[in-house]
């Protein structure tokens, strides 16, 4: 169905469609980070352990990364509203068991099927988006897009922190189930029913895309937990080596293969999905250190401290909206660039002033900067990466992009848990004696400035991994389709010839 047959239909309303698909992708970003503020409160009531714990988050990364190539291209063989509002009782159902789970193996099998749910759900909200609004239109649906997953990520601390003190950490899951029931009834009505594609349905492809994902994924995640013993360097090795078998697959297959790569020989697109990969990184990576920070050195409560993400929750949500209009006249790296290139800055500014005495309001500024920042980036990428991709792989182009977002997530949720630990040996802390702990009680004031000094050094890995998504949205080019770009004025902005 070409888009000019689609603006056709009387049934299909795009907004009131979009509002639909982001109350339940909010919902299911919202989980991703919701779980770190209650850690403390789930482990003293279940009766475990830190390696136990940590779970409940690994399982829900692992079923939500793995299967998202694979739910991007059922979307376009079944429609993407069938497998949403699957993903959507799924998803809804699993939240329920959680919180009702009264051991941590209960727990972490739930959290499975709650991923699960969120990776069926997550590539039909942008191929939708990509379907029902026309190019020109395109940029501004991905603002208001970009705007809930901006603040998801960030509102996830600060509910967790509020709905533990005042309900108990069960309420963090159970909150689910009327907001996805609002969200069902919401998507039956407003999400119109598209055209599906008849596609072949790649075996192979599967079969090495979700083991390698499996074995990458869960090696990096894991490899804190076991030291990155020999065993999970040999488990990434072998993730890594499956993929690339699968890229080979696929290149070999001319039929339906499962990752289409022509969508690579868009050059935006490409770069988008670069881009979106340190993001995913950046944006995992700073809580951690942050919310340790602010409960460990300052004494904080879960509320106290995740209240500290407000101005940034704030200014994304308010300003992502706006910029999304300006993605739709403006050249796409004159908006991502700087907003890259501001967060690297205010996350180098928070790890200057992250010491035991700085004032609150010493936090904020950088904090609130971050908020300006992120609001410049999860639009333009996202209506960047989409723009130029052909109807027929809009699903497979938004499993492609979630996938290496969720994929960054997990390095950064690896790579910063290794930094803070090797950080604290470095300033004297004691292993036993810093973070874990320290998310619960207040430490003791001899160890809080080497305990201090390690979270702000940490806060400068995320910074240096963005000026790779800085250098990635500088290369962009003006996107070849889109009615409503004004002309260039100088031969080097003009389109690149892509395939699309």
């Amino acid at each position: 169905m070409t888009e000019t047959e689609i603006a056709q239909r009387t049934d299909i309303r795009p907004w009131p469609a979009l509002w639909a698909l982001c109350l339940g992708f909010f919902m299911i970003l919202v989980d991703s980070t919701i779980v770190a503020v209650a850690n403390p409160a789930i482990m003293e009531s279940l009766e475990t352990d830190i390696n136990s714990v940590v779970w409940v988050t690994s399982a829900y990364l692992l079923a939500y990364a793995v299967p998202l190539l694979i739910t991007g291209r059922l979307g376009d063989r079944f429609g993407p509203k069938r497998l949403y509002l699957l993903g959507l009782t799924l998803f809804t159902a699993a939240s329920l068991w959680c919180g009702l789970s009264g051991s941590i193996e209960m727990l972490i099998v739930a959290r499975v099927f709650q991923g699960f749910g969120a990776a069926l759900m997550t590539p039909q909200t942008m191929a939708v988006i990509t379907r029902i609004f026309p190019p020109d239109k395109r940029g501004t649906a991905m603002g208001l897009w970009g705007a809930v997953a901006g603040v998801a990520t960030l509102v996830g601390p600060l509910a967790g922190g509020v709905l533990v003190d005042g309900l108990g950490w069960q309420w963090i899951f159970i909150v689910n189930v009327p907001v996805g029931i609002i969200g069902f009834v919401a998507a039956m009505r407003f999400v119109p029913t598209l055209e599906t594609h008849e596609h072949k349905f790649d075996i192979p492809g599967v079969i090495l895309s979700a083991a390698g994902m499996f074995f990458l994924v869960f090696g990096l995640q894991e490899g804190n937990t076991y030291d990155w013993s020999a065993r999970i360097w040999l488990m990434i090795a072998g993730g890594v080596l499956l993929l690339g078998v699968f890229v080979w697959n696929q290149s070999r297959n001319h039929d339906e293969p499962l990752l289409p790569l022509d969508l690579f020989r868009d050059r935006n697109f490409s770069l988008a999905n670069i881009a979106i990969t340190s993001m995913g990184f950046a944006i995992t990576a700073m809580v951690l250190p942050l919310m340790f920070y602010a409960q460990a050195v300052r004494g904080l409560s879960p509320t106290g401290s995740a209240l500290l993400m407000v101005p940034m929750a704030v200014l994304t949500g308010v300003l992502a909206p706006n910029v999304g209009k300006l993605v739709d006249r403006t050249h796409p790296r004159y908006i991502a660039a700087p907003g890259f290139l501001m967060l690297s800055i205010s996350l180098a500014w928070l790890a200057v002033v992250m010491k035991p005495d700085t004032a609150i309001w010493e936090l904020l500024l950088p904090i609130a900067l971050m908020g300006v920042a992120n609001a410049f980036i999860w639009s333009p990428l996202a209506a960047t990466a989409t723009r130029n991709l052909p109807q027929h792989q809009a699903g497979a182009g938004s499993g492609v992009y979630n996938t290496t977002r969720q994929v960054g997530a997990v390095l950064g949720s690896a790579g910063i848990g290794a930094l803070i630990t090797s950080r604290l040996t470095a300033n004297g802390v004691p292993s036993g004696g810093g973070a874990h702990e320290g998310m619960a009680t207040a430490m003791p004031d001899f160890i809080k400035d080497g305990f201090s000094s390690a979270m702000s050094q940490s806060v400068l890995l995320p910074a240096a991994v963005l000026l790779v998504g800085f250098v990635a949205s500088l290369c962009f080019s003006r996107p070849t389709n889109n009615a409503g770009w004004a002309p260039a004025r100088e031969s080097e902005d003009r389109p690149d010839p892509v395939a699309g």
